[in-house]
């Protein structure tokens, strides 16, 4: 099992990541999220013993390395995948996968698994994106890492794509057996993927948790925004023992809600764009429409509620409304709202 403890790094003054902790399962795959400069790649450039740390240590198995005893890469057994595959122009797949290998047993079971058998004679120039990141991925396990690294492995790929690839990822992750730590940009790819997400805000990690325990019950008002679009709505709450059913009450609807940090009396109830109805054919109205985008399958609207809230309300695309239309917005989610306090 990885385990790192009060792990920090100083660039010169700076301290880009500051006393981080965490334990990674046998199997376990972690997503590392948070916006440019937070320190994921740092972390992951820690981890494979790239750059000293300044505080702390990390160990796996046999070897632990602090801050006076660094343990170079080559006795960690990473493996490492990046966002541009770093694969060896003048070699064929079959080379890159087999690079420094004695027994490529191994290499032939993940260029078959990986759906690479017919371009093990290719060059990495005939293949497409998704192909090299497979490469990447089988040459990365053929080694038999003790854990994987991957730095933001689908930033280069086009959307389609990068739907279908990371579970590809994780299935050959899941198949062999391997931890792994995944640093992401993309929300969405943390939350499908990982087994738990760790969220960075300037190096400090803000929660690490499942993905439906950060989503839905998020330790900051960072970690809410964060992880997908997020509004706050004036509301009222009794977080006493006697109120038993933890009622949350606003303006549009009257929900359930789990408390977070104290949360009593005037709160602000966190509400995700699929909480909410939005109906403009109705004789009763309480906000207005400000803006609409279009996804595809759904409409992403902004209203201003007459208490002066504004709100984000996904619908279907069938339901078109235009900006400056009166409309009748209300809570429908039936499941506990994060409650936090006013402010």
């Amino acid at each position: 099992m990885l385990s790192v403890n009060n792990l920090s790094v100083n660039y010169g003054s700076t301290r880009v990541v500051d006393k981080l902790n965490l334990e990674l399962g046998q199997d376990e795959i972690l997503m590392l999220v948070g916006p440019t400069g937070c320190g994921k790649t740092t972390i992951l450039q820690a981890l494979a013993g790239l750059i000293p740390i300044s505080e702390g240590a990390m160990s796996l198995g046999e070897w632990e390395s602090t801050a006076n005893k660094h343990v170079p890469p080559e006795k960690r057994n990473v493996g490492m995948v990046f966002q541009d595959f770093a694969l060896f122009p003048h070699l064929t797949v079959q080379q890159n996968v087999c690079f420094r290998l004695k027994d490529t047993k191994l290499a032939d079971h993940w260029l078959q698994l990986l759906g690479l058998d017919n371009f093990r004679d290719a060059k990495p120039a005939r293949l497409s994106g998704g192909q090299k990141q497979r490469v990447a991925l089988a040459r990365t396990l053929a080694h038999e890492p003790s854990f994987v690294l991957l730095d933001e492995p689908l930033s280069n790929l086009d959307a389609a794509l990068k739907d279908s690839l990371r579970w590809e990822i994780r299935d050959a992750l899941k198949k062999a057996g391997v931890p792994a730590i995944w640093v992401t940009h993309d929300q969405e790819e943390a939350l499908s993927v990982g087994d738990r997400v760790g969220i960075l805000n300037k190096g400090v990690l803000e929660q690490l948790d499942t993905p439906e325990a950060c989503y839905s019950s998020p330790a900051s008002r960072f970690v809410a925004r964060f992880m997908g679009e997020a509004s706050f709505l004036s509301a009222t709450f009794d977080s006493s023992a006697a109120n038993t059913d933890k009622t949350v009450v606003t303006d549009i609807g009257n929900v359930p809600g789990t408390p977070l940090q104290g949360a009593s009396g005037n709160v602000d109830l966190l509400v995700r764009p699929d909480d909410l109805s939005l109906d403009a054919t109705l004789s009763e109205t309480n906000c207005t429409v400000e803006w609409v985008r279009y996804e595809g399958e759904s409409r992403l609207y902004a209203v201003v509620l007459d208490c002066g809230d504004e709100l984000k309300v996904r619908v279907s695309h069938e339901n078109a409304i235009k900006p400056g239309t009166r409309a009748f917005v209300q809570l429908i989610t039936t499941h506990p709202l994060a409650v936090f306090p006013r402010g």
